[in-house]
């Protein structure tokens, strides 16, 4: 299916192209998961040439319905050094500061963080891809604990990405491009995907072992963003993507955040159209089991709590339930884990634990023996 750092090549879009869209009131209702592994025209996936259609074809759905249509990759990513390395944690780990431009006559960019540690095995370095609050040299947060496993972190300030506001289409990338309808999720993911151009090139990092991780709203952004840029290694989203089918008033007995719920809360997350899904879940061709669905065969894995307010514990079982058919026909069941711990919304020390532990055994092959297809009992699963 292609090496991890490989994307889509020229000529071969992410997406099929993209006729007219169907109005969300003429669409058929589905009422369980829309299967990953059938086509439009009801044809089942038996290959891998077919499995690359549907994948567009997916893909084009959720740009369609759920995120919006983003740029294609602008293809002049450029970069500055604007702080020289510096020790951090005594010693332990190098930071640096790199300055990334991109875009219509380059106008756009951001700042990445970049922590190495000091004590890794030689050679190239797996690198995670963190969303924060800043660049600066105290960005790290809960993936300080990579470090200590021997990756890099790369932490890319999500604000200067979308302003996660409700002025969120005065954010540069918005002003830019105005000719797309995306918005912040997918501008988000987007960015990160121009911090992987950047990554690729740095001879400290392998291009090959490039994860990507978030929290919460951050968590859709990594999903989305493994599920579309084939250079990801190993997506891990924490605390984000439950089944909306299962959640919220309408679909999940008033646990969770449905569609409902978000859309009442925020406008800008979401792409234009789905909005008109408030209260109509049903009527969505797609659900959160097909992102994880779609970075396989790569490896994902995600983190979530038992009483997480915002989602549902048992809508997130799902996700991974429905996801899995897709991993176990490209023969690489294993790559698609899960996690749960007790407690609520966020990230803790378990998570990045798991998050790492999956990291080590599947991306860089090291010993042991945790397991991450065991489902918590029923009864544990509101």
């Amino acid at each position: 299916m292609g090496a991890p750092s490989d994307p889509y090549p020229p000529g071969d879009p992410a997406s099929t192209p993209h006729p007219e869209t169907i109005p969300v009131s003429e669409l058929e209702p589905i009422e369980e998961m829309p299967d990953p592994l059938t086509l439009l025209d009801g044809t089942e996936v038996t290959t891998a040439d077919q499995w690359r259609v549907r994948r567009k074809e997916m893909i084009r759905l959720l740009e369609d319905y759920t995120y919006g249509h983003m740029p294609p990759p602008p293809g002049n990513t450029t970069f500055e050094v604007v702080t020289e390395e510096q020790s951090g944690g005594g010693g332990s780990y190098t930071y640096k500061m790199v300055h990334l431009s991109f875009g219509p006559s380059g106008e756009l960019g951001f700042d990445l963080g970049l922590f190495v540690p000091t004590d890794a095995e030689e050679g190239p370095l797996p690198v995670l891809i963190s969303l924060s609050s800043s660049a600066g040299s105290g960005s790290l947060g809960g993936a300080s604990a990579a470090l200590s496993r021997g990756y890099a972190v790369a932490t890319v300030p999500y604000q200067d990405l979308a302003k996660d506001s409700d002025s969120w289409d005065s954010s540069p990338f918005f002003v830019a491009y105005p000719d797309y309808d995306w918005r912040d999720i997918a501008a988000w993911s987007w960015g990160m995907s121009r911090a992987v151009d950047y990554l690729a090139t740095d001879p400290a990092i392998d291009r090959d072992k490039i994860m990507v991780t978030g929290i919460s709203r951050l968590g859709q952004a990594a999903l989305l963003m493994g599920a579309m840029d084939q250079r990801i290694a190993l997506s891990a989203p924490m605390a984000g993507g439950m089944a909306l089918r299962y959640s919220g008033q309408e679909m999940g007995g008033g646990l969770g955040q449905g569609i409902t719920e978000i859309v009442d809360q925020v406008t800008y997350w979401f792409g234009p159209l789905f909005p008109q899904f408030r209260n109509k879940t049903p009527l969505l061709p797609s659900d959160q089991h097909w992102l994880p669905a779609l970075t396989a065969p790569r490896l994902f894995i995600m983190c979530n709590s038992l009483s997480d307010q915002y989602g549902r514990a048992y809508a997130a079982v799902q996700t991974y339930l429905d996801a899995k058919p897709v991993f176990e026909f490209l023969g690489v069941p294993d790559n698609l884990g899960q996690f749960f711990r007790p407690g609520g919304h966020g990230a803790t020390s378990e998570d990045w634990d798991a998050l790492l532990d999956f990291a080590d055994q599947y991306l860089m092959l090291r010993p042991g023996d945790r397991r991450f297809d065991e489902l918590p009992p029923e009864s544990d699963l509101p």
